[in-house]
């Protein structure tokens, strides 16, 4: 069975394969999954997760069923998600699943009777399918695999997105990424000693305005108030790290700003027409990627 449940689960092998064959499904429509249901459960608030999954499930021939808020399923009576994900693993050939609590897919896999694919998990979880296709992004941006410099942008300690896509850098050789926030909003010490171990090199730093003019990747993100309770700490931190239009401009000449979105004002509107600007390409990719991984855990495509 294949679980999707964090990013150190993949080797390079894996996703070599698994980008190949995104870039077959670019141009191609596909019915190898006609007949496969996939549910879609998201206990957190989703726009392009879900409907990302849930579009590259119909493109392939598949359905689709959905629960779109805890407060409608049976969790808000209490029920456990071990026994939500027992049940449903019997309408479904897969179940895309987001949850508030960090380790809750691992817990869904556990249990479940078909693949759980983890669509994000707490706000010091994962996020394996978002780091997927933020790599698809800059291998199909770049034109490389290794040797790339990635700058991490902002809130560092409390987004998934952030954790997964340096967990899986340390698959590649001759990496750098250099980690750029607030001292309260650092990177944690268990994703650094994993680079460290992987040999990829890392630094960090609160000024952002060196690191861009040198880095390949700038990935900029959200501070995200929903997962920092501290209303003092959030309005600290709220606007601390900007990408303008002159900010982009600073950066070396191929190097691509990318984003998991939504953005709220951590990139200005005028940035959107810059060569540099890729995040909303980046959407796109993230399809091809949804793609090609649904059709290799339920129709054994290699």
């Amino acid at each position: 069975m294949n679980h999707v449940t964090r990013t150190q689960q993949f080797d390079r092998r894996y996703i070599k394969r698994l980008f190949t064959l995104a870039d077959k499904l670019k141009n191609e429509r596909d019915e190898s999954l006609k007949g496969k249901i996939m549910a879609a459960l998201f206990f957190e608030p989703s726009t392009r997760t879900r409907l990302s999954f849930s579009s590259a499930m119909l493109r392939l021939g598949g359905s689709v069923i959905t629960m779109e808020s805890g407060q409608a399923s049976s969790q808000s009576k209490g029920e456990t998600l071990e026994d939500s994900t027992r049940v449903i693993s019997n309408y479904a050939d897969v179940i895309v699943m987001r949850h508030h609590e960090t380790g809750a897919a691992d817990r869904a896999a556990a249990v479940s009777n078909v693949p759980i694919i983890n669509a994000g998990d707490g706000n010091m979880g994962q996020h394996p399918t978002q780091a997927l296709l933020d790599l698809y992004t800059i291998q199909r941006e770049l034109k490389r695999e290794d040797g790339i410099h990635v700058a991490i942008i902002g809130n560092l300690r409390y987004y998934r997105s952030a954790r997964s896509l340096a967990y899986i850098i340390g698959k590649y050789k001759d990496m750098k990424i250099t980690f750029v926030s607030s001292p309260e909003l650092q990177m944690a010490d268990d994703v650094k000693k994993y680079l460290t171990r992987h040999k990829v090199a890392w630094d960090e730093t609160e000024d952002m305005t060196e690191v861009v003019k040198k880095a390949d990747v700038v990935y900029q993100t959200r501070i995200a108030k929903e997962w920092i309770k501290d209303d003092a700490l959030y309005e600290k931190q709220r606007g601390r790290y900007i990408i303008t239009r002159k900010v982009a401009n600073s950066m070396k000449k191929g190097a691509i700003i990318i984003h998991p979105l939504p953005r709220i004002g951590e990139i200005t509107d005028d940035v959107d027409t810059s060569p540099h600007a890729v995040y909303f390409r980046q959407v796109r990719y993230g399809l091809l990627v949804r793609m090609a991984l649904l059709k290799t855990i339920l129709s054994g495509q290699k």
